[in-house]
């Protein structure tokens, strides 16, 4: 990618500020539409409990996600904030009162289903895709109620980056992969601005694929660059590209170990 100049940068900021769901007119008084097109990510949150009745709501939610031939292969490992603090020994990230760890879930289709073939990356990806699906539902539900969230994945040891780390610290049994954590309660602050995303044409195709042309992939990953510098002020935005590269190729290993494993196991 080119390197990014001051008007580049403004005008990465402009368009993020300007961003807004494309909604179609007739459309914008489906209440289910705008909750999942104008849900955002919270990183701060107020001290406010979930009402027991909410937070069980959004698990129903994740329980009654759609899944492959209906294997359910998910499993969420829920926390308070004592819990987080006595298990992982940090406080729950962003102040959330609320969290649960998703994970994909082979080992329970396992014990009931004979004569599963040797697979690890079918199971693994049938798992992850099937477990996001649970995620989303449940990000969804949270946001009907008035409940926001954010996806961890790295952000204090949470995530599929550190699968082995929170596979260990949760005694999780072969065949379960955490993928993410996410956080929930009541935002202190008004959403914020819609995150960088490609237009519909270059996600979105009729009949075959096609390439995104070269000034689209510019244009966006050039506001990426500028959201990042507006938000967090001297840091540089390829030094983190630079420590996530690092954090993958761990990761790769750690799951490519605990993945496609000796037919005996799946997991740590």
């Amino acid at each position: 990618m080119p390197k990014t100049t001051l008007t580049d940068f403004l005008k990465g900021l402009a368009r993020i500020i300007g961003a807004r769901p494309r909604l179609p007119r007739e459309l914008e008084g489906n209440e289910m539409l705008r909750t999942l097109l104008e849900r955002r990510s919270a990183r701060k949150f107020k001290s406010d409990p979930i009402p027991d009745a909410t937070w069980r709501a959004i698990l129903e939610a994740g329980r009654l996600a759609p899944s492959t031939v209906n294997l359910q292969t998910w499993s969420f490992i829920t926390f308070s904030t004592d819990q987080w603090l006595e298990r992982f020994g940090r406080p729950l990230p962003f102040g959330a009162p609320m969290a649960l760890v998703v994970a994909a879930d082979v080992h329970r289709a396992r014990r009931v289903v004979e004569g599963f073939p040797y697979a690890p990356l079918c199971e693994y990806t049938v798992g992850v895709m099937n477990a996001s699906l649970a995620a989303m539902n449940m990000n969804a539900a949270a946001e009907a109620l008035g409940v926001s969230s954010c996806m961890l994945s790295e952000t204090g040891q949470t995530g599929f980056y550190d699968a082995r780390h929170l596979s260990v610290a949760l005694d999780l049994p072969p065949g379960v992969i955490p993928i993410m954590s996410i956080v929930y309660g009541y935002a202190k602050s008004a959403p914020p601005a819609m995150p960088p995303k490609l237009p519909l044409e270059a996600v979105a195709f009729p009949e075959r694929y096609r390439e995104t042309p070269p000034e689209v992939l510019d244009d966006w990953y050039n506001q990426m660059k500028a959201g990042y510098q507006a938000s967090n002020w001297g840091e540089r935005f390829a030094g983190q590209i630079a420590h996530y590269n690092r954090r993958i190729e761990d990761a790769e290993k750690d799951l490519r170990e605990m993945v496609f494993y000796d037919g005996e196991k799946f997991g740590p």
